[in-house]
């Protein structure tokens, strides 16, 4: 074998091993040899290369084929330390493009040994006792183009990503779980947004999981309706101005002097005031005992908002009405898309630092890595 680095060539000498064994683990005569070259581990500050004439052996079965070496993996032109630095880069947060500068080599064939590492531990990976779902899409790139990730709720761990968001792609995410043995009926909790392509998709594909709408959904939507009011207030009164999350951030977050101007203004502007306390009630259902008590709650609270006659709140009551089932199933379930949210957080982080992913299968792969909780089996290498 030959290590070359950039200004020097060291010779080893290796034993000649006469006999291989094949897949059948018997031995076999070599038939001749083929060079070959790895990329490795830097030799100080210079470019290393592993030269090797590797045997290739004639079969049980009358075929000739290369025997496999123990310092890289089969078709990698890389030893197995250095996908393991690499990989390593990548584990520490460094985007693929930068790893591709720092060890000079192409950031293609960086991203393929990510990705050969990654489809081998996604294949490995077992979920076969999933029972709580939960469902998000995050944004691949500009322009509404989006994947769908699936959660193991309990586990808090991507299961699996799809490209869109119809309901298509839950019919995709029940494919791949039936391919690891997951029987969709074993599904009996689904968390997701207000989405009806989820509702459908769920309901089709997944039919005994009890649907739970996410908490922070919701009150998205909440705050949503009390800005509205705030900002048609705020064309007539200059004295809203600047006083826009003191309507929408929790009164316990507020600075004294932000509370102070919250009940003045609510007491100025009766309007304003009102959709205040509608939206400050609303929190209550969140601690209600039961579904039943939630049910009545929601009731009253609605007839509330239809006296109000605040246009926003009432669009809001009409869309809790219509998913009243999936909202009240909180008080008992209480599962939630906090964790997907905590997910997509770090997939926007990758994307920051990646300046986007042109590929959508980099991307999907790039969430594995750092959501799927996956087991790896490359060598590990200390930076």
């Amino acid at each position: 074998m030959i290590i070359q680095s950039k200004s020097c060539i060291f010779i080893l000498v290796l034993c000649v091993v006469v006999k291989f064994e094949d897949e059948k683990g018997e031995s076999c005569s070599v038939h001749d040899t083929q060079d070959k070259t790895w990329r490795h581990l830097n030799f100080f500050e210079h470019t290393c290369l592993l030269h090797c004439s590797v045997p290739r052996i004639r079969t049980s079965e009358g075929k000739v084929r290369l025997i496999d070496v123990p310092w890289a993996r089969k078709g990698s032109g890389f030893t197995l330390l250095f996908e393991a630095l690499a990989m390593a880069l990548i584990e520490k947060e460094m985007p693929v493009n930068k790893v591709g500068q720092l060890l000079k080599e192409n950031p293609h064939r960086i991203w393929t040994i990510f990705n050969h590492w990654i489809s081998l531990a996604y294949e490995a990976d077992d979920p076969s006792k999933v029972t709580q779902l939960g469902f998000d899409e995050t944004s691949r790139r500009k322009g509404h183009k989006y994947v769908t990730v699936a959660v193991d709720l309990e586990q808090r761990r991507v299961l699996h990503v799809v490209e869109g968001k119809d309901a298509k792609t839950i019919e995709e995410i029940k494919d791949y779980l039936q391919l690891k043995k997951v029987d969709p009926q074993q599904i009996t909790q689904a968390s997701i947004d207000l989405s009806p392509a989820f509702i459908s998709g769920i309901k089709k594909n997944f039919p005994e999981a009890e649907i739970t709408f996410d908490r922070f959904h919701v009150v998205k939507l909440l705050n949503e309706a009390m800005d509205k009011v705030r900002q048609q207030e705020r064309l007539e009164h200059d004295e809203l101005k600047g006083h826009k999350y003191t309507f929408l951030k929790n009164q316990n977050s507020l600075s004294e002097s932000k509370k102070t101007s919250l009940n003045e203004l609510i007491t100025l502007f009766p309007t304003l005031g009102e959709a205040y306390r509608l939206k400050t009630l609303f929190n209550d259902l969140w601690e209600m005992p039961n579904k039943q008590a939630a049910t009545a709650f929601i009731d009253c609270w609605c007839a509330e908002v239809e006296q109000s006659k605040i246009q926003s709140f009432m669009t809001f009551a009409k869309t809790v009405k219509s998913h009243l089932s999936g909202i009240v199933n909180f008080v008992e379930t209480h599962i939630t898309n906090a964790i997907l949210e905590s997910i997509n957080n770090k997939i926007q982080m990758a994307k920051r630092r990646a300046r986007g992913f042109r590929n959508t299968n980099n991307l999907i792969n790039m969430i594995y890595f750092l959501c799927g909780k996956l087991k790896f089996n490359y060598p590990l290498y200390s930076t």
